[in-house]
């Protein structure tokens, strides 16, 4: 077998078969294919596409690279949930305890954020003495004893997804599809769960900016999940104006806490209780997607969730008191208004644009070796829909530097006001088959 004749194959539009596939993927984690033919064939995949049983293989082969994660020692149905990102992306700082406080085994693996993608590690760490390293036998003990831990993702996982993606993000292939859905679910897949559910975002914030292509991934992720024997579920929702109020790591920690007291804003609650719902379903702790969402509005009204994270805190060496005083975040020395210009409504938000602006204040990292600022980050106090008066506040700016002009003036660009704007529907579509 060639890895010239594989190339040409799907260049000329042929599917791939099981071996052709599991040859590019050994070789080029070997090293014996190198990266000028793993580019090629990157591109031709780009523009031929993929049936769904190659995608399906390329994922298992992808499994295959590395370790999995064996979780069979954790007692009950393990499911994971995964989002393909955006702004203020703040879920799974309410969803795991939320899930967990009902009894549902929340065994999570989790990243760091790069560019003005927020990652769940930095907020969790912004929480003092918060550890996201712990060992294998750790993490399962705190899953079957306390049913959460959120820990690093390994770095002998999927192998092939790290040495591809960082190919494909130098030779202009990243937006294929079947790569996509292939690099996503080869690592939900070798990271034990049982069981998926998948938020997948469209919009400015989001990686699939139209509709459309949100729900060709969608599909397809779910398709390749019962292919290798995972209950798969999505849900497509907006990004195209960030989730809730806060961007920034210490902020978004103090949001997921005003929610896990019923305090946070309606449409983090909102998709919180979306994907937690198919979550506790999937998990059989309820019949019925209705009981489901019954189940969790009483774990939020009754305290029991916000009592969880409180453990989960505790569990993993931060201080669970900042559930109780969330002024005990980091903070930045100064908060400055931006005020509206004019009345009106709010037309416009641009999720990335926002986004880019807390990176600029210290919120996010432009590359993998650049330090994050806990505190620094937006609080936003209206979104789009939302009347508003000259003069009033739009948003609060927290940084640790006084000059900040460069933010400002992104932002001013950014949020639009106009005579009127329809609220964007948050939630899109479900995809269950």
């Amino acid at each position: 077998m060639r890895m010239v004749d594989i190339i040409a194959k799907k260049r000329d539009g042929g599917a791939l078969s099981p071996e052709e596939i599991r040859f590019f993927i050994d070789g080029y984690v070997q090293g014996a294919i190198p990266d000028y033919q793993a580019s090629a064939l990157a591109m031709a995949i780009y523009f031929r596409d993929m049936t769904d049983a190659e995608i399906a293989e390329l994922t298992r082969a992808m499994v295959a690279s590395g370790e999995t994660v064996d979780l069979s020692a954790i007692r009950g149905i393990k499911v994971d949930k995964h989002s393909t990102g955006g702004v203020g992306d703040t879920t799974t700082l309410v969803l795991a305890p939320l899930v967990a406080s009902l009894g549902v085994p929340v065994a999570k693996m989790s990243g760091r954020g790069l560019g003005f993608t927020g990652g769940t590690l930095d907020k969790l760490e912004s929480i003092a003495g918060f550890q996201v390293e712990q060992t294998t036998e750790r993490f399962i003990d705190l899953v079957n004893r306390d049913k959460i831990a959120v820990i690093g993702q390994s770095s002998d996982l999927v192998p092939a997804d790290k040495k591809l993606y960082a190919l494909r993000d130098v030779t202009g292939s990243v937006e294929s599809i079947p790569l996509i859905a292939s690099s996503i679910m080869s690592k939900k897949i070798a990271a034990g769960a049982d069981a998926i559910v998948l938020e997948v975002t469209t919009g400015r914030g989001a990686f699939m900016k139209n509709e459309k292509d949100a729900m060709r991934l969608a599909e397809t992720m779910v398709r390749i999940g019962k292919r290798v024997g995972r209950e798969t579920q999505a849900v497509i929702t907006d990004m195209s104006q960030p989730l809730g109020r806060a961007i920034g790591n210490a902020l978004e920690v103090r949001e997921a806490i005003d929610t896990l007291k019923g305090q946070g804003p309606d449409d983090l609650r909102a998709l919180v209780l979306a994907l937690g719902s198919r979550m506790v379903l999937l998990a059989k702790k309820a019949e019925t997607l209705e009981e489901a969402h019954r189940q969790l509005v009483n774990a939020l009204d009754s305290g029991g969730a916000f009592d969880k994270f409180k453990q989960f805190i505790a569990n993993q060496g931060g201080d669970p008191s900042v559930a109780d005083h969330p002024e005990k975040l980091p903070q930045a020395k100064f908060q400055m208004e931006l005020t509206a210009k004019n009345s009106g409504v709010v037309s416009e938000m641009a999720a990335d644009e926002i986004g880019l602006a807390a990176m600029l204040l210290g919120a996010g990292r432009a590359t993998k070796e650049e330090r994050i600022d806990f505190a620094a980050g937006i609080v936003l106090h209206k979104k789009v829909g939302d009347p508003v008066a000259s003069g009033e506040s739009l948003a609060t700016i927290h940084s640790d530097r006084e000059k900040i002009n460069d933010v400002i003036d992104k932002l001013y660009r950014t949020i639009k006001i106009s005579d009127h704007a329809e609220r964007p529907k948050l939630i899109r579509r479900i995809i269950t088959e």
